[in-house]
């Protein structure tokens, strides 16, 4: 069960967020809101696991700190919308796991190949605080920010009312770390234009 902790408004540049901390015993997680979401349908809905190495350190081996900025740039231009961020390092395999398949990767492993090979899940992550942040909030329906169709129906089958979703990606022509990234993706059921 999640629990709210705390909240306050944290200014941006895509504007002022409300930021509501949840804990669930185990993980903290934070549901950044703007505008009036209570009791809405069709609430414009990103699910973003954390991401070290690209948040922190600006990694170009993935696309996670650009989906959170176009989440957050979509929202501002909608008015009203909910970021939840989840606390999953490494397909909540841990930041360890993320680490220790760098060298398989280095060598032409996918990340799924190489977590695999090392004995790590090939997708650890659950959307059960999602959940629960989204019934918190009182949100009848969500119009959710994703390329993975699996995301979709994990919220589905949760309970959740997800009326659309809408593509977030980035161009990787330019970049080939993140081109073998979103390679791997779409290998996993993402839905990806090279």
């Amino acid at each position: 069960m999640i629990v709210r902790l705390q909240e306050g408004y944290l200014k941006t540049k895509f504007g002022t967020f409300l930021e509501i901390l949840y804990y669930d015993g185990l993980k903290e997680s934070v549901a950044l809101v703007m505008g009036d979401i209570s009791n809405s349908e069709n609430v414009l809905c990103r699910v973003h696991s954390s991401c070290l190495s690209a948040h922190a350190f600006n990694s170009i081996e993935c696309d996670c700190r650009e989906q959170m900025e176009m989440a957050q740039f979509l929202i501002e231009k909608e008015g009203k919308g909910i970021i939840i961020w989840l606390e999953q390092e490494g397909r909540n395999n841990g930041h360890f796991a993320l680490l220790s398949t760098a060298q398989l990767r280095a060598n032409g492993m996918t990340s799924t190949e190489a977590y695999l090979s090392l004995g790590f899940k090939e997708d650890a992550r659950d959307y059960r605080c999602a959940t629960e942040i989204l019934r918190d909030l009182n949100i009848v329906s969500i119009d959710l920010l994703t390329n993975s169709p699996q995301k979709i129906d994990s919220l589905r089958d949760s309970g959740i009312n997800v009326v659309g979703s809408r593509r977030i990606a980035i161009d990787s022509s330019n970049n080939e770390e993140l081109e073998k990234s979103y390679k791997d993706k779409i290998l996993r059921g993402h839905l990806i234009d090279l």
